[in-house]
């Protein structure tokens, strides 16, 4: 698969999400196989604004390329300005556009997928970010529509691609459903034969079945993973033997689990510091530690830990634990 000059090798993706896709936990999909991963989405106003909080949100490293810098805004000047200040500055291999956040103090403010209630709108921030990309190539994420009476996904997509946009990732429920029902994979399927630039898939996709179901039954060229990465990066490697037959994924062990565990945290706090690092580190110890015997033991000792030693005790009493059921 290529989108624009770039190519991806696994077409299964790490979808951007807030709180979750930061350089620790990119990094570690990028190592068990993730295809192109994704920063949080980050605002283009803090980004014109240089918002210090905004910009480290930017940042990632050599080794997880490639990588979109995903932004939302819904001033067409503003997301010029901040697209160009993003390619100048930190060089990603794409911009993607924010169309489908259905959170209200994102789209309240016109941001996310408030666009999808005005396309002219639409336009405007599209030709305003593919201008200041240049060569970097634009792709936008976005959902079916704003409810069930206005699914505009089937007017939408050729006009972003005839607009420069180099590939599309579709989550197919509207704004007002949120993440409520099923995901409509119909609507995969016929946006991607009425475009001809890439299409991705999103949303119920919970395992390696969902991801084969996809790409069979919406002919989609990437599928685009989001909570099933949590507190599982191994799903990449797993999807690795859909497009190589002599790839052969890791069975996962309770060692594997602690040593993941064990990395994340490491990568965590040297990145953000111990505080902060153990405070984000919580909710991945949540993810991390279910499905065994004596998970909830394990998962409430760390999650609750009052101090870096404790945690890091915690964490050496797991390792013990794994070791011994190995």
């Amino acid at each position: 698969m290529k989108i624009g000059n770039i190519k991806i090798d696994i077409p299964v993706l790490l979808a951007p999400m807030a709180g979750y896709t930061d350089y620790p936990f990119r990094v570690l999909c990028k190592r068990n196989g993730a295809g192109l991963v994704y920063s949080e989405f980050v605002s283009a106003d803090g980004i014109i604004r240089e918002n210090i909080r905004t910009l480290e949100m930017i940042h990632f490293k050599k080794e997880e390329r490639p990588v979109g810098i995903q932004i939302f805004g819904s001033d067409p000047k503003i997301m010029n300005q901040a697209t160009k200040y993003i390619i100048n500055n930190f060089k990603p291999d794409l911009i993607d556009i924010n169309y489908g956040c259905p959170v209200p103090k994102v789209t309240k403010k016109g941001g996310g997928s408030a666009a999808l209630k005005d396309l002219c709108l639409m336009d405007d921030i599209t030709i305003a970010v593919v201008e200041a990309a240049c060569k970097t190539p634009v792709t936008v994420k976005m959902r079916a529509g704003w409810d069930m009476n206005s699914i505009i996904i089937n007017e939408a997509g050729p006009r972003l691609e005839q607009l420069g946009i180099k590939a599309l990732t579709l989550h197919p429920r509207t704004t007002v459903q949120k993440y409520n029902g099923s995901a409509n994979w119909d609507l995969i399927k016929n946006l991607k034969q009425i475009v001809s630039i890439p299409v991705i898939g999103n949303g119920d996709v919970k395992n390696i079945d969902d991801i084969k179901k996809m790409f069979e039954y919406t002919a989609c060229d990437a599928v685009m993973i989001a909570r099933a990465a949590q507190g599982n990066p191994w799903i990449f490697d797993k999807a690795k033997e859909l497009f190589n037959k002599n790839h052969q994924s890791k069975k996962i062990s309770l060692k594997n689990i602690s040593s993941m565990c064990k990395e994340h945290f490491r990568l965590l706090t040297n990145e953000k510091g111990n505080s902060t690092g153990m405070n984000l580190m919580r909710k991945h110890f949540s993810n991390y530690l279910k499905g065994f015997p004596n998970a909830s033991i394990f998962r409430q000792k760390l999650v609750t830990a009052n101090s870096y030693e404790n945690m890091i005790l915690g964490l050496t009493e797991f390792e013990k634990y794994a070791n011994e059921e190995s």
